[in-house]
């Protein structure tokens, strides 16, 4: 399964979150700000994880819909704690365009997973 492109980099995107929550804790930001970027940013691997082992191709659509969801929701607790300044603006770079690319990989999957499916 780690062989699925998706499916590996929203996990490496994950690792990349569960680091910035320690940097966020350490740059004394809000647990409460801090643990919904940490919540929506690991989010996106488990619900490709179970979409790719799902039931029928609503069910793979209806999870990548999720984690499309939970990409969109991880873009904008990035830009709100970089804006607030708890984020600099090298992390930011580095891991802002990482989220990007999740999102426009799902949207890419979901469209073709319709396609094949009408």
């Amino acid at each position: 399964m780690l062989d699925n492109v998706v499916a590996e980099k929203s996990k490496q995107f994950a690792l990349d979150i569960i680091r910035l929550f320690r940097k966020l804790s350490d740059a004394k930001c809000p647990r409460e700000l801090s643990s919904q970027v940490l919540r929506s940013g690991t989010s996106i691997g488990a619900n490709i994880r179970e979409g790719l082992v799902g039931q029928s191709t609503a069910d793979f659509v209806a999870r990548f819909n999720i984690s499309l969801k939970e990409a969109k929701e991880t873009e904008y607790w990035l830009d709100l704690l970089h804006e607030a300044g708890y984020i600099p603006d090298a992390h930011y770079d580095y891991i802002f365009p990482k989220n990007q690319e999740l999102i426009k990989l799902l949207v890419s999957i979901i469209k073709k997973a319709n396609e094949n499916r009408n």
